[in-house]
C-alpha cells in the first residue's frame, strides 16, 4: 500500500516536471534576451556610454571640418593657374632653405 502511494506520488511528480518543462526553458530564453537588451553592448545602459562617445566624436569631426578648410584654402592658395605669391615665396624659401643670413622668418601658423 505503501509503495503504491510512493508510486502515485512519484508519477504525480513526473507529470509536474513534465508539464513545468517547456515554460520553464521558455522563461529562461525570455530573461536571457531581457537581461541582454538591459546589459548588452547595445542595450538600454549602454545609451549612456554612447552619447558620451557621439558628443566626443562631434567635437573630433568640428576640429577636422576646420582642419579641412584650412587646407583647402591653402590648396586655393598654390592653385598653378593663379598662385599667391607672398604662400608661394613662403614655402619655397621654408623648404629649399633659401634665406639670408640677416632674414628672420616670422611662421604665420
Amino acid at each position: 500500500m505503501i509503495q503504491a502511494l510512493a508510486m502515485k506520488r512519484a508519477k504525480k511528480l513526473i507529470l509536474l516536471l513534465r508539464s513545468a518543462f517547456l515554460p520553464a526553458i521558455a522563461f529562461t530564453i525570455i530573461a536571457f534576451f531581457g537581461s541582454y537588451a538591459l546589459f548588452g553592448s547595445n542595450g538600454v545602459l549602454a545609451w549612456g556610454d554612447y552619447s558620451q562617445r557621439y558628443e566626443a566624436r562631434k567635437v573630433e569631426f568640428a576640429l577636422v571640418q576646420q582642419e579641412k578648410a584650412e587646407l583647402a584654402n591653402r590648396v586655393k592658395l598654390l592653385d598653378p593657374r593663379h598662385a599667391n605669391p607672398d604662400m608661394v615665396d613662403e614655402l619655397v624659401r621654408r623648404d629649399l632653405g633659401l634665406t639670408h643670413p640677416d632674414e628672420v622668418i616670422i611662421p604665420i601658423e
